[in-house]
C-alpha cells in the first residue's frame, strides 16, 4: 500500500507533467510550517511536527536524505569522545538515543562490537586534560591503555540501560591477538565495547520521512524542491525537475539544511555565519581478507595525527573512514587521492599482514558535517552538540525563522522533539503524543527473537518463499509486507543483471518512495552503488523499469543513465563505461 497519494499528475503551461505530490502542494500552497532540507534532523523534525497534528511542508531541493546524513560513518554512537570535551549532556543523550534506537528502529539499529588496538600505556595522560580544559588539541598524542580504560569506564557509567549494550572489556597483547590474529603484533592491549551500527542510513531515514507522510494529509513532503527565497508571499519554491515556482506561506520555517545552513539563508535573503562544517570521506573495499581480519567488529582507534579512524565490516564490504578537513560548502564534496592514501596507511598500521591498492575500491564517499562556526578550534573537537537560533521575518510579520545549528545522526530523534517543541511554542500548541518510544517504519512490530522471526517469514513466504521474504524482511523490515502484497500473484522476475533484486521490488520502490531520479534509486533506494554491484547493463535494465513506471519517453531515459554514470564517476571513483541505450 502506497504511502503518497494518488492523484493525477498535472502538468505545467509548457506541457511537462507534475509530480502529484507537487501538484497536491502547487493547489494547497499554505502551511503552519515548512522545513528547508530533507536530511535526517528536517525528516525527523516533519515526523515529529506531523505526529502533533501540524500542518507542515518539507522541501528538499535534491533527493530526500542525499546531502550529509548520507555521507555518515554508519554508526549511532555515544561519543565516547565528548567525554574529553566536557561535553556530558551530549553524551548521556547520545547513549540513551542509541539505546532507544536500538529498540525502536531494531530493523536497521543494532548493537555494534567495536574494538580498539592500543600501542601504549600512559599515552595522553599529560595532553588530555589540557583538551578537556581548553578544547585545543596541541600537539597530536595517541591515547594509551590508561586514559583509553579510564574512558571507558565513565562510557560505561552512561550506558546504564537495561543491558541494550554490553560492558567494555580490555584484555593484552595474547589475548588480542588470538581473538584478531591479523592485528598488529606491536600493539600492548585491545579494549573491546559496544555501539550501534547502522547498516542502512538512507532507508532509516525513508522510514522516517513515510511515518510522518502516514499521519495524515496535513503532512506534505517533496523532494527536487528547492527554496529559492522569502518574503511576503512566503517561501518560493523551485522545482527541480520542471523549473515551476510558486511560494508556500507559513508562520514558521525551519531551516535545517545542515552544513548548507548559511547558503540556505543567503538563499532566503538572509545571510548568516553560523556553520563551519568539516569534511569527512570513506572508501569501500571488495576485499574478503581485510574483511576477515575484522573478525566481523569495527575496529576504531585514533590515530598519531589525533583523528578517528574506523575500518568497519558492511555488507560483505570494508569501509574505511574517516577524515575531518576544513571545506568550502559552496564546493562539492569528494574522496580525494589523498585521502586514499591516507586510509590505505591507517589499514598497514592495524593490518600490517593485509595489502591494499586502488583496484578493491569500488565506492567513494564524502559529506560535510554540519559543525558550527569554530574559528581556532581544531576540528576534532568542535561540539557535535545542536542549536536553534530564531530570527523575524520583517516582510511577513508573525513569521519566525528556525535555523538548527549542528546535529548528528545518533540524537536526531531527541534532536527533531527539542526543534518541535520550539515551533510547537512559536504556534501556540501543545504536544500530543511523544516519540520516545514509538517504533520507526518497519521497525513496528519487528520480531527481534529466532521464532519471532521464523514466524513472520513463514507467515508471509506463500508467494516469493522463504528465503527471498527473509532477504525483504532484513531490507525493510515489516515495512516489507506491503511490497509483498503489492506484487502477490504477480510474476516479479529477478533482474537480468542483479541478483539482489526483482523488478517487482525495483518497480515498488518507485511508485511508493518518491524516486523521480535513476540515481535516487541506485545510491539511496537500494545499495547498489555502496556495494559496487553497479554496471553499464544494470543501469539500462533500471531505466527500463523506472521509464515504465514514471512514463520517460527514450530521450529522458537516455539522459538518466548518462547522468547517473557521470554522477557516480566524478563524486563516487565508480567508472561505468557508456553503453549503447536500448531504443
Amino acid at each position: 500500500m502506497s504511502a503518497n497519494p494518488t492523484t493525477t499528475p498535472r502538468q505545467d503551461r509548457a506541457g511537462r507533467r507534475l509530480r502529484p505530490e507537487v501538484a497536491a502542494l502547487r493547489a494547497r500552497p499554505t502551511a503552519d510550517v515548512v522545513i528547508i532540507g530533507g536530511g535526517i534532523n528536517g525528516l525527523a523534525t516533519f515526523r515529529d511536527l506531523a505526529l502533533q497534528g501540524v500542518d507542515v511542508v518539507l522541501v528538499e531541493r535534491d533527493d530526500f536524505v542525499s546531502g550529509a546524513s548520507s555521507a555518515s560513518s554508519h554508526m549511532i554512537h555515544g561519543g565516547i569522545r565528548y567525554l574529553e570535551n566536557g561535553e556530558f549532556r551530549l553524551v548521556q543523550e547520545s547513549v540513551q538515543e542509541r539505546n532507544a534506537l536500538i529498540r525502536i528502529a531494531p530493523h536497521y539499529v543494532k548493537p555494534l562490537e567495536t574494538t580498539v588496538p592500543i600501542f601504549s600505556t600512559f599515552s595522553g595522560i599529560l595532553s588530555a586534560p589540557l583538551r578537556f580544559l581548553t578544547h585545543r588539541q596541541g600537539k597530536p598524542t595517541e591515547r594509551g591503555a590508561v586514559l583509553i580504560k579510564s574512558g571507558l569506564t565513565i562510557y560505561d557509567a552512561f550506558s546504564r540501560d537495561g543491558g541494550s549494550v554490553p560492558r567494555h572489556r580490555f584484555h593484552g597483547r595474547r589475548r588480542s591477538l588470538a581473538d584478531l590474529p591479523a592485528l598488529n603484533p606491536d600493539l600492548k592491549y585491545t579494549a573491546t565495547y559496544y555501539d550501534a551500527s547502522m547498516h542502512d542510513p538512507e532507508r532509516l531515514a525513508l522510514d522516517v520521512l513515510f511515518d510522518g507522510l502516514a499521519a495524515g494529509p496535513h503532512a506534505r513532503a517533496v523532494n527536487h524542491v528547492e527554496a529559492v527565497g522569502l518574503g511576503a508571499d512566503g517561501v518560493r519554491v523551485r522545482d527541480g525537475l520542471t523549473g515551476e515556482e510558486f511560494a508556500i506561506a507559513a508562520d514558521v520555517v525551519v531551516n535545517a539544511s545542515g552544513p548548507w545552513t548559511d547558503l540556505t539563508n543567503a538563499g532566503l535573503g538572509r545571510p548568516t555565519t553560523y556553520m563551519g562544517g568539516t569534511k569527512g570521506s570513506h572508501i569501500v573495499l571488495d576485499h574478503p581478507a581485510l574483511l576477515e581480519a575484522t573478525g566481523g567488529r569495527e575496529i576504531f582507534f585514533e590515530h598519531e595525527d589525533g583523528r578517528i579512524v574506523l575500518i568497519y565490516p558492511l555488507k560483505g564490504r570494508v569501509m574505511v573512514g574517516t577524515t575531518d578537513l576544513e571545506h568550502d560548502m559552496r564546493e562539492p564534496a569528494v574522496c580525494t587521492e589523498e585521502e586514499v592514501d591516507y586510509f590505505f596507511e591507517l589499514i598497514a598500521h592495524v593490518f600490517p599482514g593485509v595489502d591494499v591498492d586502488r583496484s578493491q575500491i569500488v565506492y567513494r564517499f564524502s559529506g560535510v558535517r554540519p559543525l558550527p562556526r569554530h574559528d581556532d578550534t581544531q576540528p576534532g573537537f568542535v561540539s557535535r552538540d545542536y542549536r536553534i537560533e530564531r530570527a523575524e521575518v520583517a516582510e511577513r510579520p508573525g513569521t519566525t525563522l528556525l535555523s538548527l545549528v549542528g546535529g548528528k545522526w545518533t540524537t536526531f530523534r531527541a534532536l527533531a522533539g527539542h526543534l518541535s517543541d520550539e515551533v510547537l511554542g512559536l504556534l501556540g500548541r501543545q504536544r500530543l503524543r511523544s516519540t520516545a518510544d514509538l517504533p520507526i517504519g518497519g521497525g513496528a512490530g519487528f520480531p527481534t527473537t529466532e521464532d519471532a522471526r521464523r514466524v513472520w517469514i513463514v507467515g508471509h513466504a506463500d508467494e516469493v518463499g522463504r528465503e527471498r521474504a527473509e532477504v525483504l524482511l532484513d531490507r525493510y523490515g515489516t515495512r516489507a509486507a506491503a511490497l509483498l502484497d503489492d506484487i502477490d500473484g504477480v510474476e516479479d522476475l529477478a533482474l537480468e543483471h542483479h541478483a539482489g533484486y526483482t523488478r517487482g521490488e525495483i518497480a515498488w520502490l518507485v511508485r511508493n518512495e518518491r524516486v523521480a531520479h535513476l540515481l535516487d534509486l541506485v545510491q539511496r533506494r537500494t545499495s547498489m552503488a555502496f556495494t559496487g554491484t553497479v554496471s553499464a547493463p544494470l543501469l539500462e535494465e533500471l531505466a527500463d523499469v523506472v521509464a515504465d513506471e514514471l512514463g520517460w519517453d527514450a530521450e529522458r531515459r537516455i539522459a538518466e543513465v548518462a547522468q547517473a554514470r557521470r554522477v557516480l564517476a566524478e563524486r563516487h571513483g565508480v567508472a561505468i563505461p557508456e553503453v549503447a541505450a536500448a531504443g
